[in-house]
């Protein structure tokens, strides 16, 4: 897929993801677009003398991230009209493929659609497999699938709109079985089902649910016999509960439990994942003012209610084991592309996790959601080279991961997409490095412009 040669990371600090206490004075051997070995800098005798060495002086190296909610066609909208009828679809394929560039170099190797528009996540995905486009390892999702009156159904019927990018609407079991195939037939990875309801939209509030359970049964039935991973939007207990009892692989939000849908959660931890999108309400906190969303107002829509009552639902679901993933729905613009770790932060100050746990969430609990093979997600032999160098530690200052500047080297796949290490004697660059990289080479090795 990216075609990586050989090389071997010295002497950094080696945080693998697996659960591990890191390894102070580590090493990692690529070789092609796989990791051959993992261990201390001094079990790499057997590394051929031809293969460069880069000594990434004692800085942090960890697997890529994963961000497990993307939406890599939205473009930071502040609305759904902005989505669905104000930007063309040939203008959202070049805004996603900015984004997912962005995304990239942000360290973020891997991504799960959450929905997108038009077939964008189809073709974005294509091209990043091909090597056209950079970007993460994408599973990519088609539109979205709800009811009339759903969440996003957001234009009054004498508009006679449509949803022409944004969803296909299904009402009856067969209506839904007919928009999953559309959704096989586009080439989605993923399908995203809306079971109810969100503070913004007057036509479907939270805690309303937008299907009945024979419409999401019907649904994950259909989507699981065309191999599409099933995911949901579901805020409230009661909508957690029939996404359960529909079997969904992937629940989005789930910000309110009750003890039926923890017991079900819990039954099937082994096989679920729920990523709580926190940053949706925690944004809009922060920056909801400049779109007229002033915290009054939020208050008086029950958002935060539903932060406390996030907050208390994910402690839940850790006691109960079931793995719950950072990815704060960034796209909206009020969580903006290039923002994607602040969720990191959010898991460490609002749900009380450790940077250790976080990271192990972003990364090999992630990585397992993402699947590609049990290949992403922990830096071990056999598995891709997507590796990060980061200047300082985010095992104990988790928010410097928002900070570009310090994530220095960003690997996919066994090569470079970014590097800005310096060039000289310890740091031998010549696999291929990044763009600012060559550059340095070319200048302070005198060659001719």
């Amino acid at each position: 897929m990216f075609n990586g040669e050989s090389m071997l990371l010295l002497h950094g600090r080696i945080f693998d993801g697996t659960g591990e206490e890191p390894v102070p004075d580590g090493g990692v051997w690529i070789e092609g677009d796989e990791i051959r070995k993992v261990g201390s800098s001094d079990q790499f005798d057997d590394v051929p003398a031809e293969v460069p060495r880069v000594d990434v002086g004692g800085r942090f190296v960890m697997p890529g991230l994963v961000e497990p909610h993307a939406h890599l066609s939205y473009f930071n909208a502040s609305s759904l009209q902005d989505l669905d009828m104000n930007c063309t679809a040939e203008a959202t394929t070049i805004k996603a493929v900015l984004n997912a560039r962005t995304m990239l170099r942000c360290g973020y190797t891997s991504a799960y659609s959450f929905g997108s528009l038009h077939a964008v996540d189809v073709e974005l995905r294509n091209h990043i497999n091909s090597g056209a486009v950079p970007g993460p390892r994408y599973v990519a999702c088609g539109r979205d699938v709800l009811g009339t009156a759903g969440m996003i159904d957001w234009n009054p019927d004498h508009l006679q709109l449509g949803m022409d990018g944004l969803a296909l609407l299904a009402d009856n079991p067969w209506e839904v079985r007919k928009a999953l195939r559309k959704i096989r037939k586009s080439g989605a990875d993923t399908v995203k089902i809306y079971l109810d309801g969100e503070g913004m939209v007057e036509s479907d509030l939270p805690g309303e649910l937008s299907y009945t359970q024979e419409e999401a049964s019907a649904a994950a039935d259909e989507g699981h016999r065309r191999n599409l991973r099933m995911t949901c939007h579901a805020r409230s207990a009661e909508a957690v509960t029939m996404a359960m009892k529909a079997g969904m692989d992937v629940i989005g939000h789930a910000n309110f439990l009750d003890e039926e849908a923890l017991d079900r959660l819990r039954r099937e931890r082994n096989r679920i994942f729920v990523t709580p999108a926190i940053h949706w309400q925690v944004g809009l906190y922060e920056n909801g003012a400049e779109f007229g969303l002033t915290q009054a107002v939020l208050d008086s829509m029950g958002y935060k209610n539903e932060i406390a009552e996030t907050i208390n639902s994910v402690a839940k679901m850790r006691k109960a084991g079931v793995r719950v993933l950072p990815g704060g729905d960034f796209g909206l613009a009020w969580t903006p592309h290039g923002t994607y770790a602040r969720d990191l932060q959010n898991f460490v100050e609002l749900f009380d996790f450790t940077p250790m746990e976080a990271l192990l969430a972003a990364t090999r609990d992630a990585g397992a959601m993402v699947d590609f093979g049990g290949k992403v997600g922990t830096l071990e032999a056999g598995k891709f080279a997507d590796v990060l160098v980061v200047d300082g530690d985010p095992l104990t200052d988790i928010t410097l991961l928002q900070d570009q500047d310090r994530i220095v080297s960003v690997i996919q796949g066994g090569r470079f997409f970014h590097n800005t290490m310096p060039s000289g004697p310890r740091f031998d660059l010549g696999v291929k490095p990044g763009l600012q990289a060559a550059v340095e080479e070319r200048l302070f090795s005198g060659a001719d412009s």
